[in-house]
Parts: C-alpha cells; sequence; structure tokens
C-alpha cells in the first residue's frame, strides 16, 4: 500500500487511466464489430470514417500500437471495398 501523497495520487490517477482506456478500446471494438456486420456498401462506407478516427486516437494516445491500428484500418478498408 502507497505511504507517500504523490504515490496516493499515481494510484487514484492510474485507475482513472485505466477505466477510460477500458472503455474507449471496448467502444472501437465494438463499433469495429458493427462495420463488419454491415452489409451495405454505401451504409459501411459512410461508418468508415468514424471508426478510423476512433482507431487513430487510440493509436495517438498509445493505448494501442501504431501498428496494430494500422493494420486494423487496413483490413478494414479492404472489406468495405470487397463489399
Amino acid at each position: 500500500m502507497a505511504h507517500h501523497k504523490s504515490a496516493k495520487k499515481r494510484i487514484r490517477q492510474d485507475e482513472l487511466k485505466r477505466t477510460q482506456n477500458r472503455y474507449y478500446k471496448k467502444s472501437t471494438r465494438t463499433a469495429i464489430a458493427k462495420l463488419r456486420e454491415i452489409e451495405d456498401k454505401t451504409e459501411a462506407k459512410k461508418f468508415l470514417p468514424k471508426v478510423i478516427s476512433m482507431i487513430d486516437r487510440l493509436a495517438k494516445r498509445n493505448t494501442w500500437h501504431k501498428n496494430k491500428a494500422s493494420n486494423l484500418k487496413g483490413k478494414l478498408m479492404k472489406h468495405v471495398n470487397g463489399l
């Protein structure tokens, strides 16, 4: 258990960051799954930029590695173009 004031603050900050990261990761994964389920090409093309924006935001904050984000974006674009 932390004894110093700064260590207690760090624990509070880490917990808040962890819950925020979990929320953004989960909402992005849900959006990706929703995009993959869409059958209509025009609807998928309209939804794709929102999903890409979410992925880029996670990569910018180092929640996801930039290569993971890049691979996901490429696969999603390929999926949408193949509809």
